[in-house]
Order: C-alpha cells, then structure tokens, then sequence
C-alpha cells in the first residue's frame, strides 16, 4: 500500500483527488492501492521538562541546567486521534510519499512521525508549491528521493531543541532570578522572540530619549510662461547641519526677505535625467505582509492567514510561506497558461492582457535566486472571485498585480533639476515627467515609494527652462520645523526590520549571513513570534502601532547580551545550515549548544538583578501592600495578605498589562 502522508486535511483531500482516491475513511481517502492521510500540523510535540523528572514541575535554580539526554516526543492531546490513524496506515505502509509543505518545518512534521513508527520502507518525496491539479500532476510526476531533503529534518529538529534547551533553561532561570528581586511575572526567553522584542525596546526608548531641535525651511513659488512650480531654498554650509537643515531662524529670515525682495529668480543651471525603474519583484511572505500592513492595514498573521487561504481553500495563487521573490526559469513556459487563467477568473482584465508582452522576461526570472519556494504567484487555473470576502480579494489583487507588472515596459521619467540664484541666495526645483508609464499601470505609486525622492516636488512638472532664464518669484513661504523623533514599529514594520536585522550587527561574517538568511526568523514564523510577544503582554497595539511593555523592558535589560543579539541568530542559523548541507551532525550541534547553556546557568545563577518595579498600590479591602500576580487572563494586584484577604485590583494597561475583566476581578484567586 502506497500512502501519501500531507501536512493539513485541505491539502490531502487536494491530493486524493488527483490520485483519484476518492473513498472518504476515517482520516484519510482511499483509492487502488493508494491512501492519503494527513497529519494536523505537528501532531507531536517535545516533551516539556516535567516529562523528563516529576521533580522539575516545580521550578528551583537548583535544577538548572536540564539537558535530555534522550530526547523525547509525544502526541499533542487535542490531535490524538489522528495521530492514532496516521500512525496505523504508516505501519501498514510498503511505500511511503511525505506529500507536507515542501520546507524545513513540514519536513520535520513528517519525519517525526516516521521515526515513531519505525518505518523502514521506502520513501519518496512529494515537492508541491501549489495545490491546483496540474501544479499537483506536475510534482506526481517528478518526485524526489527521500536522501534529498532528509538533511532538512535533520536541520529543522536541531532548531527545535535549540529553542527547547534555551526557553526552558533561561526562561526558568530568569525567571527564578526575577522572583529574587521582587518581579512575580514570568521572563520568557526566545532564541528569535527576545531579539525581535529588542528591536522594539531599543526603537521605544530611542522615541523616549529624542531631543527635538528646530529648524527653518523656505519654499518659494516661481512660474515661467504662465506655469507655477515650487523651489527650495539651499541653505549655506555655515548654518546648516548634516541633513542640509537651516538651524539658524535669523538666517532663514533674512534669506527669505532678500528673496520677497529681489522679485525674480535668475536659472543658474538645468539637469534633466530619463530614469528606468523595473518592475518590482512578485511577493515573497514578508514583503507581503509589510505591504498589507501599510496599504490595508493587516496584522501580519492577517495577511499569512489570508495567503494560506488563496493558497489553501481558493487554489488562486501559489505557496505562501516563500522567502524568495524570483521564479525559476522554466515557469516562462507557463505564463500563457497563467495570463489565460486570469482573464477567465476576471474578464474585466482583458484590456490589460491584451497589453502585455508574455515573453518579456524581467529579473524575477533568476534560477540563481529561487530558494526552496519561489515568488508568490497567481496558478494555472482559473479561481471564483465571489467565493472570496473582500480583504483575500483586496490581498489577491495585490499579488495578481505584482504577476503582471512583470510583463509590462519600465516605468520611464524625466528628473529635472533645476538650480536657481535669488538675492543672493540658492534654491533648487526637482520636477518629474513621465514618459512611460510602464507597470505602473497595475501598481500604485503609494505601494512601490517614488524613486525619485523629494516628497514636496516629486510629481510636479516645470516649466521649459535653461540658464539664465528669469522666473517671477511668488509666494515665499518661512517654514518653521522641528525634527521628529522616529516612528513607533507597526507589525508590518516590524516584520521588515526582523529581515533587515544584518544592518544593526557590526560582524562582517554574521552581517553576511544575516542578508543571506534574510534576518531573523523565517518567513513561516514572523508573524506567530509577533503574535507570541503580543499574547505574553511583551508588545502592545496602539492602534496600528506596537509598543514595549514594562515587562519587555526588564527581560531586555536582564538577559545576556547575547540572547538578544541578532548575531547569535545568525551563528545558529550558520550551523542549521551546515547541518542541512552534511557538514555537522545533529549530535555535535546539540553538544555544544547544551556545553554553552550549561555555561549561562553557571554564570548567571548568582547573579542579582536590578529590575525596575512598579509601585505597588494599596488593598481596597485592607490597606496592606500588594503585589502582582498572574492569573488566566493576564497580571492583577493581588493583597500580601492571601489568602486571608483577597483583595484585588486590575492592572492598569499603561503600565503594559492587560486589565483584568471584571467578572474574573471579584472571584479570581491568587496564582
């Protein structure tokens, strides 16, 4: 019996019905010779401290380090009913197909499953990035020996027992050491959480620390021939700092009213440049989220739910959890196939199709750059519109529309610049206009950021002007300004900067890795560490906007240096990727991660933190002191005095907790 053993439900039913397995069982399909079953995710999960010593439910620095010796899984309860179906028909099997998301973690999720069984067959390897039929077909028919992606499971379970060994030693540790102090909260340590929540802290207090300085900025209204446009001032080197920001108000002043004065403009010189932008690439998961986050105002994992969706339930675009933009070459056969779909999906494209060049090839197509997974695209065949709500609509547009800009021209422009002298001072005009629209026809320029920089003038066209013209001077405008300190972090932000980590590291070999593995993180896991930092009252949401809280500050400034260093993530991911490729055992990385953990225990168990504590507020019922605790819904004041007194209060959510509901506030009881 062949099975093919899929990561969800929706996808192995996708399978069975190309395989023609359509006898519906107990957690499976089944057809000639041919079951396909599934797994719910991971149906098994590492067995927590607990699992290993009755002794370590109660958690003592005493115990500190626990490093398995054998590692252990066991089956996730609320799945254990599958796991039981899974487990028989991979016993029964005399072939097995792991048919899971063709990455890393669906590598894992299989193989996992494999080994409890003990299976020793054969197996293949089913490599999907879509889940129409003919994507299906295609992969049926070229299916990869198991030695090829093997490395990966191997890869993705030192991962899981690195994040194993650091949240429940530190986690612990910090915690317990916490307690010393006076801080009754839990310290969770991550091996990618904690240097994503200092991003925010550090992007917090560079808000909190900004000294605002003022400045004074001069637009002036000039025409020519009947046509007005707007210059800028240029201010001399003396009064100016290094952004070419006037500091000085009397300078600014006196140079606006020479300029009131002087009555004309005289062209001192006329620069004009034909710029070409190509096409931005198709998506890859986090540029979509970045995107959605400013245009449509998505969560992150909004916008993977709404892809895993297209993907998944509509069969409208491609595998979503891609970290790569580009598409491999021989995909260039199938855009006729593709571009025909799409009208038959929308006819109201039909103008546009009919103006694209199907054999234009532009640098998405790059077999050098395709990873795993390539770019997030629309599929062979045709998808029902009406079956979506409007944000998977609004979401599958966006990546229609990145699919065609591909094959439309380069957006053309003129940049003029123009410098001018006026009463004796200097100003500038930068106009643009557009000679060809190119692909920006499908894509809009609020999306993609103008290329051509200054925000004020950017879209203005000037006049036709050359040395020494004169031009009327108008209105002359004295700005005054002041610099502002940076933008608190949205999720979409957030996932950018997570990518972009290689530029906060100074080390010329972890920067590179950093820009190869494209930050911290993968494209499968941003958007639950986000909502993990969320749901443990580390981040908060104000309103679009994600800020630290008190307790995100204490674990920063708690835990070693390089826990929540991006560098020590790009050392890991280094090993991961020696593993993968066969140039380190599992074992060896496993030894030295356990040698380092052992090693921060050691140093730190003696360790008294200083950590800041908020004032702690008096019983309503008997004036004693209180202290926070942490019940089901998040942090409360509790009475010293519990349980004699069960006094309680809610903790006030600007200090970075969640106030308690109130039906839970007069009963809950003390943890």
């Amino acid at each position: 019996m062949r099975v093919f053993l899929c990561e969800k439900p929706s996808q192995g039913k996708d399978i069975a019905r190309v395989l023609g397995a359509g006898q519906r069982g107990s957690g499976c399909y089944s057809g000639a010779g041919v079951v396909v079953t599934w797994c719910i995710g991971h149906l098994v999960e590492a067995v927590p401290p607990e699992g290993y010593d009755e002794r370590y439910k109660r958690w003592t620095l005493e115990q500190l380090p626990i490093l398995p010796e054998r590692w252990r899984v066991e089956p996730k309860a609320a799945t254990a009913t599958q796991f039981k179906i899974v487990t028989q028909l991979v016993g029964q099997a005399s072939e097995l197909v792991i048919a899971t998301d063709a990455d890393r973690e669906g590598e894992m999720i299989a193989r996992e499953i494999i080994e409890l069984c003990g299976y020793r067959g054969p197996i293949q390897r089913l490599w999907l990035s879509a889940l129409n039929d003919a994507s299906i077909r295609k992969a049926l028919g070229a299916l990869k020996p198991s030695a090829e992606t093997l490395p990966l499971y191997y890869s993705a379970l030192a991962r899981s027992r690195a994040d194993w060994l650091i949240g429940m030693n530190l986690s612990r540790l910090f915690t317990l050491l916490g307690r010393q102090a006076g801080y009754t909260g839990v310290l969770s340590v991550g091996r990618v959480q904690t240097p994503t929540l200092k991003l925010v802290v550090d992007r917090d207090r560079e808000i909190a620390s900004f000294v605002s300085v003022p400045f004074w900025a001069i637009d002036i209204t000039l025409s020519h021939a009947g046509q007005s446009f707007i210059a800028s001032w240029t201010p001399s080197q003396g009064c100016m700092d290094n952004a070419g920001r006037c500091l000085q108000q009397p300078v600014a002043q006196q140079a606006a009213d020479r300029m009131r004065a002087a009555g004309s403009a005289q062209v001192v010189s006329v620069e004009t440049e034909r710029v070409r932008e190509g096409p931005p690439l198709p998506f890859d998961l986090g540029t979509l989220q970045e995107v959605c986050s400013k245009q449509l105002g998505l969560e992150v994992q909004e916008t993977l739910d709404i892809a895993q969706a297209l993907y998944e339930t509509h069969k409208a675009t491609t595998y979503p959890r891609s970290d790569s933009g580009y598409l491999p070459e021989s995909m260039l056969a199938e855009v006729p196939t593709v571009l025909d779909s799409l009208v038959k999906t929308d006819p109201g494209l039909r103008p546009l199709i009919d103006r694209l060049d199907p054999a234009q090839r532009s640098r998405a197509w790059n077999d050098s750059k395709v990873t795993a997974h390539h770019g997030i695209i629309p599929t062979l065949e045709p998808a029902n519109l009406s079956a979506m709500n409007d944000k998977e609509l609004a979401v599958y547009r966006l990546i229609r529309a990145h699919y065609l800009a591909q094959f439309l021209p380069h957006h053309e422009f003129d940049r003029t610049v123009a410098q001018f002298a006026c009463g004796g001072q200097s100003l500038h005009a930068v106009g643009k206009q557009i000679a060809v629209a190119g692909w920006r026809q499908v894509l809009s320029a609020q999306e993609e950021g103008d290329a051509d920089g200054d925000d004020a003038q950017r879209s203005q066209v000037l006049p036709a002007l050359q040395a020494g013209l004169s031009c009327q001077v108008g209105h002359v405008d004295l700005k005054a300004l002041k610099t502002l300190p940076p933008k608190p972090y949205t999720q979409g932000e957030l996932v950018k900067a997570m990518k972009g980590v290689a530029r906060l590291v100074t080390d010329p070999r972890q920067k590179q890795k950093l820009k190869d593995t494209t930050g911290i993180g993968t494209e499968a896991t941003r958007a639950n560490i986000i909502s993990g930092l969320l749901g443990r009252d580390y981040l908060l949401k104000k309103g679009r906007a994600i800020r630290a809280s008190d307790a995100a500050f204490t674990l920063i400034d708690t835990v070693p240096a390089a826990i929540a260093d991006p560098g020590t993530t790009a050392v890991w991911e280094q090993a991961l990727d020696m593993i993968e490729a066969g140039q380190m055992t599992l074992d060896t990385f496993i030894a030295k991660q356990s040698a380092w953990m052992a090693q921060l225990v050691q140093q730190y168990r003696g360790v008294t933190l200083a950590i800041k504590l908020p004032p702690s507020p008096s019983c309503p019922q008997c004036g004693a002191q209180m202290r926070q605790r942490t019940g089901k819904s998040g942090a409360f004041w509790s009475c010293n005095r519990y349980p004699d007194c069960k006094g309680t209060l809610p903790v006030d959510t600007s200090t970075g907790k969640r106030e308690a509901p109130r039906k839970q506030r007069a009963s809950r009881k003390a943890s």
